[in-house]
C-alpha cells in the first residue's frame, strides 16, 4: 500500500522532508523503530523512525493511548473481523485538547467493513496516522491497537544515546538511508545550545557511521521547533 495516497506526507515524519514518490510500510525493524521504503525517481530510501517521549511527559502520551483504546474498543463491537490498529505517529498535545473518541472510532468502523483479509489502510485523523490491518474474517469484531514510542530517561545532553539506538538498527548497505528521531514531546530534547549535548552527538555519529560505505544516511531530528539535520550523507 502507497502510503502517499492516504496523505503520510503531512504527518509530522515525512511533512519536512523532501517529497517521495511511493512510501510503503514495513514494520518494526526493531525495537520500537519503524521502518518505512520510500521511492523518489528511480532511487529506494530505507527511512527509520524512532518515536520518543521524555519522561517527564510520559503521562501524557498515557493519556492520550487511553483515548485511542476507548476509540478502538468502541469501533470493535461495531466490526466484524481480527484488525491490527497500528498508530504511526500524533501531535499528542494537540490531540489531547482536540481529540473526540467517537469520530475516531467511526473512522475505524467505515474502513474496517470495506476492508478484505490481509488488506491495509492508512488512517487518519487530524495529527494521528495509524495502519489499519484485518487479519481474517469472523463475525464477531477484535481489534488490537498497537503503539511504539520510546521514553527518554537520560538528562537531555545524553540525547545521543537515544540515536545510538537508531543508528544500530540501521544496515550500512548499498542504498541510500535516512534516520530520523521524531520527538513528540512538547519541551524538545534537542537543544542546540547545549554544548555537552552537541559534543556527544558529533563524537557518537564520528564512531558509529562508517566513511567508507557509498551511502551514508542522513540523520535528523523532528520535533516542535520542526526538522534538524544531524548528520549528511547522500542528500535524497
Amino acid at each position: 500500500m502507497n502510503l502517499i495516497e492516504g496523505g503520510i506526507q503531512d504527518s509530522n515524519i515525512f511533512k519536512h522532508l523532501p517529497r517521495f514518490d511511493e512510501i510503503f510500510y514495513e514494520g518494526y525493524s526493531q525495537g520500537k523503530v519503524r521502518k518505512y521504503r520510500a521511492l523518489r525517481e528511480d532511487m529506494t530510501v530505507n527511512v527509520l523512525v524512532l518515536n520518543v517521549i521524555r519522561k517527564d511527559e510520559e503521562v501524557i502520551w498515557d493519556a492520550f493511548e487511553d483515548l485511542i483504546k476507548r476509540s478502538v474498543i468502541e469501533a470493535a463491537h461495531a466490526a466484524s473481523g481480527v484488525y491490527v490498529f497500528d498508530v504511526l505517529t500524533n501531535n499528542i498535545f494537540q490531540e489531547i485538547k482536540t481529540y473526540k473518541h467517537s469520530e475516531v472510532a467511526t473512522i475505524l468502523i467505515n474502513h474496517a467493513r470495506k476492508c478484505a483479509p490481509g488488506e491495509t489502510r492508512l488512517i487518519k485523523y487530524s495529527s494521528v496516522y495509524g495502519i489499519l490491518h484485518k487479519l481474517n474474517a469472523v463475525d464477531w469484531g477484535k481489534i488490537t491497537l498497537t503503539t511504539a514510542v520510546e521514553v527518554f530517561k537520560d538528562k537531555d545532553s545524553y540525547l545521543d544515546l537515544m540515536l545510538k539506538m537508531l543508528i544500530k538498527g540501521f544496515e550500512f548497505a548499498s542504498e541510500p538511508g535516512l534516520l530520523m528521531i521524531n520527538d513528540l514531546s512538547q519541551k524538545p530534547i534537542f537543544d542546540p545550545k547545549n554544548s555537552l549535548q552537541q559534543e556527544r552527538l558529533t563524537a557518537l555519529m564520528a564512531r558509529q557511521i562508517p566513511t567508507t560505505i557509498d551511502f551514508p544516511p542522513e540523520i535528523y531530528i523532528r520535533d516542535e521547533n520542526g526538522l534538524r539535520e544531524l548528520y549528511s550523507g547522500l542528500k535524497v
